[in-house]
């Protein structure tokens, strides 16, 4: 989902122009068969990936691991919509971190061109179950709590106060107005940016760590080694810690028994006071800290995946709003100053057109 609030209305080059210069790039390197080239994965951005075979006579001298490498997969940002360099500097910070990113193999930067090693096919959301989630969320933990320690400010760019608001005011533009159709009145607008300013306030007495921003089912890999395989980190930045945890186990995409999540919580608490990282200690105040944090996220959510349907013509992320507006009501729910969005949500659902809505 990462990169989706760069996403611009402009007009794309035709795809096959920029596919005939990778084509072109990628033959110059001697390293895969080029008429094995097949789609990888979708993106919400303008990206796009390819998996190729690597040539027979390449596969023992890539050095990418104790066994063949069999295949390789393109990616192709188009530089005037993606930023190959953060790509390229975030993919450094994870490695001296100790996580499992793909390895940089060859690159084109000026054309937005990159060569990378294959982290698979199987996504967390595909594989995850209740039995075997504990034991994933764990690996996942582990990376997250070794990249938080890698934490310095002025590496990554700041996720500061205009960034936070900016996010959450997607969700009055995208989801309120566009989505279900509602003009807010003045004093309906105050009351959202009430309860906007009680999250900023919030997020932002948070300690500040490196945040991946999309760390989630989607974007994490099932690895026999060394798992989870991350991507889709281009868009890090130095931010509240509890982010991406929120990220984590409130997912857009796989949603679990608040309890579970709760003990989840509970062991990334105790992991990463174990280590060092500079969590609230207090228990009850971390949860807090976790669930203005993952409000937050929901709300640009929201507004996103409206964007992507309306704006973009990517309507596949609609199915999940529900999943999502789930999570803003219980937790508005729970905190007095967040319950004027609840109140706020009823009236804009009673009012908004019927036809094709359900909440």
């Amino acid at each position: 989902m990462s990169s989706m609030s760069s996403i611009s209305s402009t007009t794309l080059p035709a795809p096959d122009a920029r596919l005939a210069q990778l084509t072109a790039w990628l033959d110059t390197l001697g390293l895969v068969a080029i008429d094995s080239r097949r789609a990888a994965s979708s993106d919400a951005s303008f990206r796009r990936y390819f998996r190729l075979d690597v040539l027979a006579a390449q596969q023992d001298k890539l050095g990418l691991g104790p066994s063949l490498v069999t295949t390789l997969i393109a990616m192709d940002a188009p530089p005037e919509r993606e930023n190959v360099a953060a790509f390229i500097h975030v993919a450094g910070l994870l490695q001296a971190a100790g996580v499992n990113v793909p390895a940089i193999v060859a690159r084109d930067v000026a054309n937005g061109f990159l060569l990378l090693s294959d982290l698979g096919a199987t996504t967390y959301l595909q594989r995850l179950t209740l039995d075997n989630a504990g034991r994933m969320y764990s690996d996942a933990v582990d990376a997250l709590v070794r990249f938080q320690l890698h934490s310095q400010p002025g590496v990554l760019p700041d996720f500061d106060r205009a960034f936070v608001l900016r996010e959450l005011h997607l969700f009055p533009e995208w989801f309120v107005g566009k989505h279900l159709g509602v003009t807010m009145t003045a004093q309906q607008a105050a009351q959202l940016d009430g309860v906007f300013e009680a999250i900023a306030a919030n997020v932002l007495a948070q300690q500040q760590v490196f945040m991946h921003r999309d760390f989630h089912s989607r974007n994490l890999m099932f690895m026999e080694h060394n798992n989870p395989g991350v991507l889709d980190f281009q868009d890090a930045v130095f931010g509240p810690i509890t982010y991406d945890l929120g990220s984590l186990l409130r997912d857009a995409y796989i949603q679990w028994d608040e309890e579970i999540v709760l003990d989840w919580v509970v062991r990334y608490w105790q992991a990463a006071k174990k280590s060092g990282l500079p969590v609230n200690p207090d228990i009850d105040a971390f949860y807090r800290d976790f669930e203005f944090m993952a409000l937050q996220r929901h709300l640009k959510i929201l507004g996103i995946f409206c964007r992507l349907n309306y704006r973009d013509g990517k309507p596949v992320y609609m199915a999940d709003l529900p999943t999502v507006l789930d999570y803003v009501r219980k937790t508005c729910n729970r905190y007095t100053v967040l319950k004027p969005l609840v109140r706020l949500l009823d009236t804009f659902e009673e009012k908004a057109p019927q036809v094709g809505y359900t909440f």
